[in-house]
């Protein structure tokens, strides 16, 4: 069954992240590359917890972050970065 029309899901879409790791081992991530033109700064990171997504069933750490006036997640699992993209679906 398919969501009506105009519903988003997400998909998880791997991204490269830039990520300064302090003596101890705590990471922080600094910017997402979305592609290879388009980057986008991260203004703060307002929670760090393990969690899983509702959407794709990942598992791994999910820091909130900021970027500009939104707030989203961005995931950490096994060492490789990844967003929940939204995903627009089409009519058949």
């Amino acid at each position: 069954m398919s969501a009506p029309q105009g519903m988003m899901g997400k998909r998880k879409r791997y991204v490269a992240v830039v990520v300064k790791i302090r003596e101890d081992g705590v990471a922080t991530p600094l910017s997402i590359q979305w592609n290879q033109k388009q980057a986008f700064k991260i203004q703060e990171v307002l929670d760090v917890r393990r969690a899983e997504s509702p959407f794709t069933g990942a598992r791994g750490v999910r820091y909130t972050v900021r970027i500009g006036k939104n707030i989203t997640y961005l995931w950490n699992d096994a060492d490789r970065w990844f967003v929940e993209e939204k995903i627009l679906e089409m009519p058949c």
